[in-house]
């Protein structure tokens, strides 16, 4: 019988990349002085496969004279920054723009252009190979990667395979191994863009300098089916047999290693992945993160894409996206061309959400077909605005320009009032008639005001008729939004031609047809149940305790002093509404013998946790009134010995 050793895993790899249209080369073979040589140093201090870098720049770059060529060569081989991370930054770049040259032309003047380094459009005109046991020195150091994945001579991603038999050698001793390379042969990551750690059982992919805790798996290899390997067997449908890949949702078992080779590194993603789906965001005072997306992540924008061509596009226009391919994503229902309800991102909380938003937005704004669009980002609070600002404006070079932020409604207007281009982030509330009018009063019949009753008074003026422009809706379900007869309403007045998607922590209700009218349903779906399985967040147990509602005659409702600030932007009719139903639960909830009961059942309960393991609560009110009342009462239960409560003011 044979041993199952790391060369075995080695192996399946290499062949399942070969089957992908790699070239597989062994390391040695191409070592200096060998037959099939291709490296050029004795001490294995080059890390490029420097002729294939040299075909593939003159095979992309037909029209640019040798020195141009020589010049881009340089700069690919030469990255200047003071860590290495600003390099891989820099080279990232080149990838992705090209890299800028300039070369004299024949009238004497000087031509600037930029010398492609990877081909996007055609797969096959880039040169893929896959070399083992790829020996690179640096300083004192010798290394050796596994596999390393090259693409026009450039060493795009490292692979680091340990052996699954060997109960010492674990994915995070991969992963460790992984982290001792870059801290002794840092040169040779330089144009990295993915590292793949595997034992042959599990496997995880991850970016240069990220944490363990962000090597993730990849569950699915064209975005139709769902390899979820720690489940022991495939999902069954009500057939009883495990549901196939035509089906869209099923998915059957396969090694996490192929599942993310195939998944990632076949030609056409992998490109896809490097152009659209890494970025580097900018902490300031030269702190950068590289983050690239997960499988949720990627085929979600891949399908918004398609679905927001679709929604954008002219009844009579016909063309199509054909390089996006047929990535699809959660349930597809389809849309009628031109609806402008692009579909609603169901991802849950803590799953990258808003980055997944960055994600689509940057693919969104390349696109040939939108024609330089327009971005507007929407979201019903302040806070949430500063916060999916500071996101984006981290992540710049998806964007390709700085996002701007409306401070007031003039300013909304102003900015939405261009020719093209743009990525804007306002609240709902801003979109309200210059006339600064009270809010409209719904008719009889549930709707807003006929021109004969005198809607023209308020009615928000048309800022751009243009198709290409995008709304983007965090926490698209909330009420605050009312697309209907509210904020929301004046803003498709002023945008009467955007299309709008929905971005969710939360599911839509099956009762809320309000929110599907103006978006459409779910294209992509990733709930809380896959993320803890994929560990993107952590379990959450529901332990019902139940304290008993007052009602003494005593407790009357009191308005609380905080609720206009809690309702601030809401219309006047639905504003008072909620005050009215918002007060009586509120005070009957937070009543003082209630809140007594609870602190002391917090207390006990918590202490008792503590006992069997270490950690930390949260105490979430209905009320800042109830906050301060638990506040004052927790301390009073805590028992001698016990840490006392911190406070945050939310």
């Amino acid at each position: 019988m044979t041993a199952f050793t790391e060369s075995v895993v080695e192996d399946a790899a290499l062949g399942w990349l070969e089957a992908l249209g790699y070239a597989v080369l062994h390391g040695p073979a191409i070592a200096i002085g060998e037959q099939a040589a291709e490296r050029s140093d004795p001490n294995y201090r080059d890390t490029i496969l420097e002729r294939r870098l040299r075909e593939a720049l003159f095979r992309l770059n037909p029209d640019l004279p040798a020195e141009a060529l020589e010049d881009a060569f340089r700069k690919l081989t030469r990255v200047d920054a003071p860590s290495l991370v600003q390099r891989n930054r820099a080279l990232h770049r080149m990838l992705v723009d090209g890299v800028t040259v300039e070369y004299r032309r024949k009238d004497g003047s000087i031509a600037g252009v930029q010398a492609r380094v990877l081909d996007y459009n055609t797969a096959d005109n880039n040169d893929w190979s896959a070399v083992n046991q790829f020996t690179v020195s640096e300083g004192q150091h010798t290394r050796r990667p596994d596999v390393v994945l090259f693409v026009n001579g450039l060493p795009l991603a490292v692979i680091e395979l340990k052996n699954p038999a060997d109960e010492d050698a674990t994915i995070w001793s991969a992963y460790q191994q992984l982290q001792t390379y870059q801290s002794q042969i840092p040169s040779f990551f330089t144009t990295n863009a993915a590292l793949i750690v595997s034992d042959g059982v599990q496997a995880r992919i991850g970016t240069l300098g990220a944490g363990k805790e962000w090597f993730k798996p990849w569950r699915t290899i064209t975005g139709k089916e769902d390899y979820a390997s720690p489940l022991p067997s495939p999902r069954p449908s009500p057939t009883g047999r495990g549901r196939s890949e035509a089906d869209g949702e099923g998915f059957g078992l396969k090694p996490e290693l192929q599942v993310v080779l195939e998944g990632v590194f076949e030609k056409r993603r992998f490109l896809n992945l490097v152009r659209h789906f890494i970025v580097f965001e900018d902490e300031g005072h030269g702190k950068l993160i590289k983050k690239m997306a997960g499988y949720h992540q990627l085929h979600a924008v891949n399908v918004a894409v398609e679905e927001t061509l679709r929604a954008a596009r002219r009844v009579t226009e016909h063309r199509a996206a054909d390089a996006l391919g047929q990535y699809k994503s959660g349930h597809q229902p389809g849309g009628e061309s031109g609806d402008r309800r692009v579909g609603v991102v169901w991802h849950t909380q803590g799953s990258g959400k808003s980055l997944t938003m960055a994600f689509y937005a940057g693919r969104v704004i390349l696109h040939p077909t939108m024609e330089n669009p327009t971005i507007v980002v929407l979201t019903d609070r302040n806070d949430l605005d500063d916060q999916l600002f500071g996101t984006f404006a981290r992540c710049r070079d998806l964007l390709r320009q700085d996002p701007v932020q409306a401070t007031d409604r003039a300013d909304l207007r102003a900015k939405l009032s261009v020719a093209s281009g743009g990525v804007v982030f306002t609240t709902i509330q801003k979109f309200m008639p210059p006339s600064a009018a009270p809010s409209p009063q719904r008719s009889p019949t549930g709707r807003g005001k006929s021109d004969a009753e005198g809607e023209g008074d308020w009615r928000m003026p048309v800022l751009s008729d243009r198709r290409n422009i995008v709304v983007i809706a965090d926490e698209a379900h909330r009420s605050q939004y009312d697309f209907i007869d509210g904020f929301a309403r004046h803003m498709r007045d002023a945008l009467p031609n955007a299309s709008f998607i929905g971005f969710t922590g939360t599911p839509i209700e099956k009762t809320d047809a309000n929110t599907r009218a103006v978006f459409g349903d779910y294209i992509s779906i990733y709930d809380i149940q896959r993320a803890v399985v994929d560990k993107a967040t952590v379990p959450i147990y529901y332990e019902s305790r139940l304290a008993k509602l007052d009602l003494k005659a005593s407790e009357r409702p009191k308005i609380d002093p905080k609720f206009e600030e809690a309702t601030e932007g809401e219309e006047v009719e639905r504003k008072e509404k909620l005050k009215s139903k918002w007060a009586q639960l509120e005070a009957v909830v937070g009543s003082e013998n209630r809140i007594k009961l609870i602190a002391r059942d917090l207390v006990d309960h918590f202490e008792d946790r503590l006992a069997a393991m270490d950690g930390k609560a949260m105490v979430v009110c209905m009320s800042r009134r109830i906050c301060v009342g638990c506040i004052g009462r927790l301390p009073l239960c805590v028992h001698s010995g016990m840490p006392k409560p911190m406070t945050r003011d939310r």
